[in-house]
């Protein structure tokens, strides 16, 4: 067996650890990534991250080529009265698993999100821009996205908006039960983001792990590139644009009026960043690549499910 990508060249597979393989993301990465070699994919409780000793044991025992953490603490609210728990996930985590992939020479991508933003430039934003949290959530992410970018290595840190799924609880599944039971509904129309498709986001990070693959030195070509990147749908919208789609793509026999609200009429723990849109122009340029248009998005992926 092969130590790893760092001294193998030209090789034709690689061995994959996903973590976070039960979730929207990680349910199409555990898919798209079997094209590129075996993968193990890992969850809790199989796995428990938050205790520090499990996570390299866990890289050393399985030795992974490449690690893909879609793994997160993703309860914007609860995190607000679990600080300790998000943190542990979010940031403690991802420092362990790229301190050890380093160690072992093992690429690492790594998914962080929007909401590292206050939402108050009023454009997309860039990698330059100065992240600025308003929550326990976006902080615990962008203390991950350091710790995985101080560690070195070979890792990719994608930020990515607004993923959904329809095999999974999201936005777009609430959006359609809310429909079917309701005559109007009201959606904020003052919080605007890139709607990702999780499978379109699955898709294109295995493409990138297959540009690495055939490079012929996939470590080296990784490391050349190392960093953080925006990746998200195409295009943005807000909460309202967004649920008028769904409710459009629905085929609902009677589908409700949708009318504009705005997010002080629904007070959470948590405040959100109102506009987060995400400018993906680094990725694109660097990787050729990009998520469709998020309404062709969309539409996929309500057809997929039917």
């Amino acid at each position: 067996m092969r130590p790893s990508l760092r001294t193998c060249r030209n090789c034709t597979e690689m061995r994959i650890l996903l973590l976070g393989n039960t979730g929207q993301l990680g349910w199409e990465l555990q898919r798209t990534l079997a094209t590129l070699g075996p993968v193990r994919g890992l969850d809790y409780p199989e796995i428990d991250l938050t205790d520090e000793g499990s996570v390299p044991a866990l890289l050393r025992n399985l030795r992974p080529e490449v690690v893909v953490n879609a793994a997160a603490y993703t309860a914007v609210d609860r995190a607000e009265s679990e600080r300790e728990t998000a943190f542990a996930l979010n940031a403690s985590a991802p420092r362990l698993l790229a301190e050890e992939a380093a160690r072992v020479g093992a690429l690492l991508i790594h998914y962080s999100t929007d909401y590292v933003f206050d939402g108050m430039k009023g454009a997309p934003y860039t990698e330059e821009d100065s992240p600025a949290p308003l929550n326990v959530y976006g902080e615990s992410k962008l203390a991950g996205e350091k710790a995985v970018l101080e560690a070195g290595g070979a890792a990719l840190v994608f930020r990515t908006a607004w993923v959904y799924s329809l095999r999974r609880p999201s936005f777009v599944t609430k959006v359609l039960n809310w429909a079917q039971k309701n005559p109007c509904l009201r959606i904020v129309d003052d919080q605007v983001s890139n709607p990702t498709w999780a499978r379109a986001l699955a898709e294109v990070t295995a493409q990138v792990l297959a540009q690495a693959l055939a490079s012929g030195d996939a470590y080296a070509w990784v490391r050349e590139r190392a960093g953080l990147y925006h990746l998200a749908g195409s295009g943005y919208a807000s909460r309202l644009a967004w649920a008028r789609e769904i409710i459009s793509l629905g085929g609902l026999e009677n589908p409700p009026l949708v009318e504009a609200a705005k997010s002080v009429e629904f007070p959470t723990p948590a405040q959100r960043p109102l506009f987060s849109a995400l400018d993906c122009s680094k990725f694109e340029t660097t990787f050729g690549l990009r998520l469709p248009p998020w309404r062709e998005a969309l539409r996929l992926a309500m057809e997929n499910f039917k």
